[in-house]
């Protein structure tokens, strides 16, 4: 086997492994009891340490678009963490899962990039999902949940648009932003009477060394291997994956309205993702009917 192809196939599985290591999010912070900041708190402080083993440096780069990387890296995680804690895990990450459709909507009213029918019906379609997710309950506490998983994926594709810049070092990025999470959580790890169990210990460490601290190293090593659009289709596993070890160990369930707003965002934003892809099969398929007879 080709060395490209062996190191694309290596990416392949790399950027799976990471979905399925970020799709443990849901069960690990509805296992522990302890509330969202001092969770963000600890697993910012163990991810530093992988982050820096893998990093095998000290240095960091404080330029603005990795400090402003980093906000919106560490808002996003706040606000996802928070927002499990009050919504279903199944309805906060395919809420968040809608970043990437409003990456596109950026790009369309800020970049001057000219939108097809097909890509504008698909984001109607998202934002339709998005709308059944919130009837899931008129209870205050989820709709809170929910507004702030949201939330989350407006700072993840601020996070998305920033760190594609040639300009933004990804690796610092990361970095600096577990720094600003664990700064700004580390308070409410006093103000809170924490259990120290072995319950919360166990989830917490795999939490901060597989579902965050190893899954974004990973990422950050693998996704230059794969093309987006194969790597944006693998990670669309996160969303489905994310509420069944929730459903196994927790016993929590997506309401019928909640899992139907989440089939919809997630195949319209799966099929959105896809469009760019088939459209160059159709262009190549034209240029070479094109060359054919001539």
């Amino acid at each position: 086997m080709p060395r490209e192809s062996k190191q694309h196939n290596t990416g392949r599985l790399m950027i799976l492994i990471t979905a399925l290591l970020w799709g443990l999010a849901g069960v690990c912070v509805k296992s522990i009891s302890w509330g969202p900041l001092p969770i963000v708190a600890v697993r910012s402080l163990i991810s530093l340490i992988i982050l820096f083993t893998v990093k095998r440096n000290l240095r960091l780069k404080f330029t603005k678009k990795n400090l402003l990387g980093a906000f919106m890296m560490s808002a996003t995680g706040i606000l996802y963490v928070m927002a499990i804690k009050l919504t279903t895990a199944g309805t906060a990450i395919v809420l968040q899962y809608t970043a990437s459709v409003l990456v596109f909507v950026f790009a369309v009213l800020f970049r001057h990039r000219k939108a097809r029918l097909a890509e504008l019906l698909l984001t109607l379609a998202v934002f339709a999902g998005c709308a059944i997710s919130f009837l899931d309950s008129l209870d205050f506490t989820r709709l809170l949940g929910n507004a702030l998983a949201l939330a989350s994926a407006f700072t993840f594709a601020g996070q998305i648009i920033i760190m594609n810049d040639q300009d933004c070092d990804t690796e610092d990025t990361a970095i600096l932003s577990n720094i600003l999470s664990f700064l700004i959580c580390l308070p409410f790890f006093f103000t809170e009477k924490l259990a120290f169990d072995a319950k919360n210990i166990v989830w917490l460490l795999i939490m901060a060394v597989f579902q965050y601290g190893l899954a974004n190293a990973l990422f950050a090593r693998n996704i230059h291997r794969v093309d987006p659009v194969e790597a944006s289709i693998l990670l669309t596993i996160e969303p489905i994956f994310n509420p069944i070890p929730v459903a196994i160990f927790c016993g929590e369930k997506m309401s019928a309205l909640a899992i139907l707003g989440s089939a919809i965002v997630i195949a319209a934003v799966t099929l959105h993702g896809l469009l760019p892809h088939w459209e160059e099969k159709k262009t190549a398929k034209k240029q070479v009917l094109s060359e054919k007879k001539e």
